[in-house]
């Protein structure tokens, strides 16, 4: 049975040596965002302040040949630490929290926090369709998975664009 409101939400947590900020800005890029997410193929803003509390945005997705539009309203965004917003059509909540830390040898780091929450039951057409298996056949399941994937790839793509580690001198 699908997530329901109330429901434990779906929780995937990295470790990144990257600075917050750069974590926050690249979780926060929706144009981009595709570029880290296996369903997502990124957004645009359509009202408010883009990044900002209380702006809106679509989202576009797609699973195999199948792609839909989204629309969501950010509900917090305090760089660096978080980003959320609220998607009107599956009544999901996605959030991205950044915790610093820092590496053994003094370098930033930090841990990322993404979680999905079903706030509120969804409209009876994206039951359907989300139950219908075109995109997926364990939604809540490819979900979390895609979440890993994403974070994956935040990482992968952030530690390696940043600077080479400082060698000790001696």
């Amino acid at each position: 049975m699908p997530k329901q409101p109330g429901d434990a939400p779906d929780v995937v947590s990295i470790r990144i040596e990257a600075a917050t900020e750069a974590v926050w800005d690249a979780v926060s890029d929706l144009p981009r965002m595709g570029r880290y997410s296996p369903e997502n193929r990124g957004g645009w803003w359509i009202k408010g302040v883009p990044r900002a509390t209380g702006s809106w945005f679509q989202g576009l997705n797609r699973h195999g040949l199948v792609p839909w539009l989204t629309h969501a309203r950010v509900i917090e965004a305090s760089r660096p630490s978080v980003f959320a917003f609220d998607v009107l059509e599956s009544r999901a909540r996605w959030t991205y929290r950044i915790v610093a830390e820092q590496t053994e040898d003094g370098r930033p780091a930090c841990i990322v926090t993404e979680t999905r929450e079903i706030t509120k039951r969804p409209a009876w057409l994206v039951r359907v369709f989300s139950g219908s298996g075109l995109i997926g056949k364990d939604r809540d399941r490819l979900m979390v998975s895609g979440m890993q994937a994403t974070l994956d790839a935040v990482k992968a793509a952030l530690e390696t664009d940043a600077p080479p580690r400082q060698s000790g001198s001696g």
